[in-house]
């Protein structure tokens, strides 16, 4: 049985989140994009862990239920701390077996920040120390860094990051198996440091609204269970672990070097011709996932490691059709075309995966299927994103745009 999973999200208590990120919305948005297991986000909120107490109902194998949709116990954290002369801001996840865990990391982490002043809190804890306290509450318990290649909080940021796993973990290196390649980057980007060939590669959405769900996901195979997922990952089982979906990493908001204030997006090496300075204002240029890439590197382009997990990049079909009726993705026509194919063919992962072209055709607008068929052979323009800003997909070119008229019955 094939099971996809987001494994990283927020709730409504987090900063910068809607509102329906509440355990009703979200188990009704995984059923639409085809989803069958999502992280909870947040534990460490106690008004979400509240909620998740109320509404979830456990299996008994450390995964619990709502509405047909299953739930890990997951929550991010911010470490913010001084190390080797520099502050230091690090995302990590932590994945828990059951709510008596949770309380017990809860009570550990609130010593070292406010857990109720946002649903992904401020610590201030060496990454490394936050091993020690997590492991300690139970041995199935797991942290994984997050968006690791983020230019701001991460493990490899270029503001604020490390340049190996060893100099964040030290000794408690041994305890981290997975590693998170975040929106600006995937597999084939991280697959060029040989450093991290024995970590598993994992992708999440970090969604902070139902409709950012599963933009990007894991794919597995089999029954799942809390100590089954944990142990995918800690042995990285192709077996098991049958790819990653991605975001194209270009979309990503940090994927080039630039200065948003001044729109300068810039390459690795054109940053390196201005001394990553932006060329309008003079000012240190915000570098991107890319650079950063090419200064850690060991490896060519196109490298691929033995026992690496497989990936494909997709675009969220929301984006697909905005791009094809030409209309903004939040629309309310482009929402409308959206559950008018979810209701025919089923789900979002569905149309993006498994349906060939004969099948898609019966029931959508031929552009919409251009749009589709054109991801899936990566023959797409895009924009990369720079300095907060999120790249742009073309995916039709001048004299196919005319828009699709949506009165294909």
């Amino acid at each position: 049985m094939r099971i996809i999973a987001d494994l990283h999200i927020h709730s409504k208590f987090s900063r910068a989140t809607s509102g329906e990120m509440v355990i009703e919305h979200l188990s009704r948005a995984a059923k639409i994009k085809g989803i069958d297991l999502l992280g909870t986000g947040d534990f460490t909120h106690p008004t979400w862990l509240k909620e998740l107490k109320e509404r979830l109902n456990p299996l008994g194998n450390g995964l619990f239920i709502h509405k047909g949709t299953h739930y890990i116990l997951t929550a991010e954290v911010s470490n913010i701390f001084f190390q080797e002369g520099k502050i230091r801001k690090i995302h990590n996840i932590i994945f828990a077996p059951d709510f008596e865990t949770v309380e017990k990391i809860n009570r550990r982490l609130s010593r070292f920040g406010n857990l109720t002043a946002d649903g992904r809190p401020i610590l201030r804890l060496p990454a490394k120390d936050l091993v020690t306290e997590v492991l300690e509450t139970s041995p199935l318990s797991m942290m994984i860094p997050g968006h690791i290649w983020t230019p701001h909080f991460s493990l490899f940021g270029s503001n604020n990051g490390f340049d190996s796993i060893e100099e964040c973990f030290g000794d408690n290196k041994a305890h981290i198996y997975a590693l998170e390649t975040g929106l600006s980057s995937d597999p084939e980007m991280n697959w060029r440091l040989s450093s991290l060939d024995r970590f598993t590669l994992i992708s999440n959405s970090d969604a902070h609204s139902p409709s950012r769900l599963g933009r990007e996901a894991n794919i597995f195979e089999g029954e799942l269970s809390y100590e089954e997922l944990t142990t995918i990952l800690k042995e990285k089982d192709r077996l098991k672990f049958l790819l990653t979906t991605e975001y194209f990493p270009e979309e990503g908001k940090y994927h080039y070097d630039g200065h948003r204030k001044c729109q300068v997006v810039l390459s690795p090496k054109e940053s390196l011709a201005h001394k990553n300075l932006c060329p309008v204002c003079r000012r240190r240029l915000t570098i991107g996932v890319m650079h950063r890439v090419e200064e850690l590197a060991d490896r060519e382009e196109g490298f691929v490691p033995k026992n690496s997990i497989p990936f494909k990049r997709l675009v969220p079909l929301e984006e697909i059709i905005s791009k094809a009726i030409e209309k903004g993705r939040d629309t309310a026509a482009v929402e409308a075309e959206y559950q008018r194919l979810i209701q025919h063919f089923g789900s979002e992962f569905r149309i993006l995966l498994d349906l060939d072209e004969e099948e898609m055709k019966e029931a959508m607008p031929p552009k919409i299927l251009k749009g589709i068929i054109r991801v899936r052979r990566g023959e797409l323009i895009i924009r990369p994103g720079y300095d907060g800003e999120y790249g742009e997909i073309s995916l039709f070119k001048k004299e196919e745009d005319k828009p699709v008229q949506l009165t294909f019955f």
